[in-house]
């Protein structure tokens, strides 16, 4: 089992931004080498003809759900120690991966979503507020934005709407037009991540830059909640992980004997992230 890297304290200028904007910015959440590793990883998936977990879209969009199951080189964002406490400020240690995605976006002008017809401004985990309604729907889960492509102003980053977590009903984007009023993109670099939660209202920018926008998303919500991605199994009982680590890909509530032991399997990340603050 291995020891996991020590949490970084989360910042309060970030935590203040988060809860005022319902996204915000972590700089220097990756290295470029693990950029450069992570980029060649998603580059190899995307031209390989695997079919498991592959999500293909709208406008050309290609990717995959639960890309930890294809390749361990995404495994040293799970448990990123610049950016899971954070995480687990803005929720709570009872939390799990709920899903790994990876995206990439095409170039070119948009065919038919990102017009006006179909302007592609959402929230997620949409069967949550089909259920609730958006007065009634909580903070549940929050993604892990990494953009491993160049970042340039016409690469397409996903967009935000300040403050839209705290709307009680979908923003309007005026006729004609393909983006509500407010709406920014992130001033990001490429070693950069954005976190953004459930409730705010975001999409994707227009890549004109001339080649596809990768970007790796991964998901963190409570642990009574349903992964997306396929089971992590396989991965799951690796003896080298962590047990944050294990924690997150799904570590049930479980002592070594097999008994039910309520709470214990979100102990690692409750006293890992404890360290932070001492």
């Amino acid at each position: 089992m291995s020891t996991p890297l020590p949490p970084v304290p989360p910042d309060a200028a970030t935590i203040d931004a988060f809860e005022r904007d319902g996204y915000a910015i972590i700089r220097n959440a990756i290295t470029p080498d693990l950029r450069e590793l992570l980029l060649h990883a998603a580059q190899k998936l995307l031209a390989s003809d695997i079919t498991r977990g592959r999500d293909q879209g709208g406008d050309g969009k290609d990717g995959f759900r639960g890309c930890l199951n294809l390749d361990r080189a995404f495994l040293p964002l799970l448990a990123n120690p610049a950016v899971l406490p954070t995480v687990v400020s803005l929720l709570s240690p009872n939390i799990h991966l709920l899903s790994a995605h990876l995206i990439a976006l095409p170039s070119g002008p948009p065919r038919t979503i990102r017009i006006p017809e179909r302007h592609g401004w959402h929230r997620d985990m949409y069967g949550v507020t089909t259920d609730l309604g958006s007065r009634h729907t909580p903070r549940m889960a929050i993604k892990a934005a990494y953009y491993l492509t160049p970042v340039t102003p016409d690469c397409g980053l996903t967009m935000f709407l300040p403050g839209s977590h705290r709307l009680t009903e979908e923003p309007a984007v005026p006729a004609g037009a393909i983006d509500p009023p407010g709406a920014v993109t992130p001033d990001l670099t490429s070693t950069d991540a954005v976190l953004f939660e459930n409730r705010t209202s975001h999409a994707g920018g227009i890549n004109l830059s001339g080649h596809p926008r990768i970007a790796l998303m991964l998901q963190y919500g409570y642990r009574w909640l349903n992964p997306v991605d396929d089971p992590t199994t396989e991965l799951r009982a690796d003896p080298t992980l962590t047990r944050v680590e294990q924690q997150l890909l799904g570590m049930p509530d479980r002592r070594p004997d097999g008994s039910l032991a309520k709470g214990r399997g979100a102990a690692p990340i409750r006293s890992w992230h404890a360290s932070a603050s001492q």
